[in-house]
């Protein structure tokens, strides 16, 4: 009896071992996250960018690496290298913290530092703390150590992904890197969509102090400065997310205007220090941001915006400097707490920018 208990004891670890190997095979072979190499075999097929951020980061060597959060999302490889020359690669983690922005750039510079990072700082990202972090990045993915390649190989999650990255490259659900996690063709970007996503809210009965955001933005501006000074041969264009005019429309009925200019000032002052660090208020830019034709919601802009944003990221125009910074903000506030927000939800707004648009204007009998 003990010896038929062991034949089946060892039977059974025999069978689990093997069913283990060839789970780690597959996900080897097929290697959804990109981690051991990109296929040349098949389409790519883009589904997780925190575990697939990781892969990108090791084997895409990139001259410009442009990261943030959902807001570049809808950024194309094509227009980076065709703004900056050379090689680009685009990595996005959907409403990012700090700490997982700090994950994607070791992993990038532990494998090819690159000349430029473009960094899009969200307001939303620079006004709040590590609290919300839900650990949804997987750091074994990230971390320097091979040890934890078994983490990868052996796990339910990326066991499923490979089967679902196989499917989907058969039904033809595959792509490039070039449109690496887009979600902008099914989408018309309109005022008319942008205002329909747009959830107005009531207006605040209080207003929220100045300072009510600076302990937050110290903490997010504190990694930023330890990335300019571990890599003090890169180049860091720091931007500020170009959110549409609703956004301060929400900001300014939510009465948190003073507390998001002072959180918007400690940026500039403590990033403006920094020798590898240039600051662009690309929020503070009319042409991107009060062209509600350019969104699909009050803040995430489309592609074609992304190439507006790109381009005057190199040629400096909303370049931010000890000289202009104040008087930059200074002018922005009193453009958004003067402007006319009513005007969106009324059918004055509508007939003109018919006819601004060239729509033909029937007009009714005796009207």
């Amino acid at each position: 009896m003990g010896s038929n208990m062991k034949r089946w004891v060892c039977g059974l670890l025999a069978l689990v071992c093997g069913a283990l190997l060839l789970c780690g095979l597959f996900v080897y072979a097929v290697d959804p996250c990109f981690y051991y190499r990109i296929p040349a075999d098949r389409d790519l097929v883009f589904f997780n960018e925190r575990y697939q951020d990781a892969g990108l980061a090791r084997q895409i060597p990139a001259d410009t690496v442009v990261l943030g959060t959902s807001m570049v999302a809808n950024y194309r490889i094509s227009q980076i290298e065709e703004t900056f020359g050379g090689t680009g690669v685009k990595l996005t983690v959907p409403d990012g913290y700090l700490s997982e922005f700090s994950a994607v750039l070791d992993t990038v510079f532990r494998n090819h530092p690159p000349e430029r990072v473009l960094f899009g700082l969200d307001v939303n990202i620079l006004v709040r703390d590590e609290s919300g972090l839900t650990g949804a990045l997987p750091e074994y993915l990230y971390n320097a150590s091979p040890l934890d390649d078994v983490k990868y190989l052996l796990n339910r999650d990326t066991l499923y992904y490979s089967v679902y990255a196989l499917f989907a490259d058969a039904r033809g659900e595959g792509g490039d890197l070039d449109g690496a996690f887009t979600w902008d063709e099914d989408l018309w970007w309109n005022h008319m969509t942008a205002l329909e996503n747009y959830d107005r809210p009531a207006l605040a009965e209080s207003s929220l102090p100045a300072d009510a955001y600076l302990d937050e933005a110290d903490g997010n501006l504190a990694v930023i400065e330890h990335w300019a000074a571990a890599w003090p041969d890169t180049q860091f264009d720091i931007f500020f997310s170009p959110y549409s005019l609703l956004y301060w429309d929400k900001t300014i009925r939510q009465g948190e205007t003073d507390a998001v200019f002072a959180a918007l000032e400690r940026a500039c002052e403590r990033l403006m220090s920094l020798e590898n660090v240039r600051v662009h208020g690309l929020l503070m830019d009319p042409d991107l941001v009060a062209d509600l034709d350019h969104y699909a919601d009050y803040i995430h802009h489309s592609t074609q915006a992304a190439g507006i944003a790109l381009e005057k990221l190199s040629s400096g125009e909303d370049l931010l400097t000890e000289e202009n910074w104040r008087q930059t903000l200074a002018n922005w506030r009193e453009f958004v707490v003067n402007y006319d927000y009513d005007q969106f939800w009324t059918d004055a707004f509508w007939w003109k920018w018919n006819i601004d648009h060239g729509a033909p204007v029937v007009w009714e009998p005796g009207t």
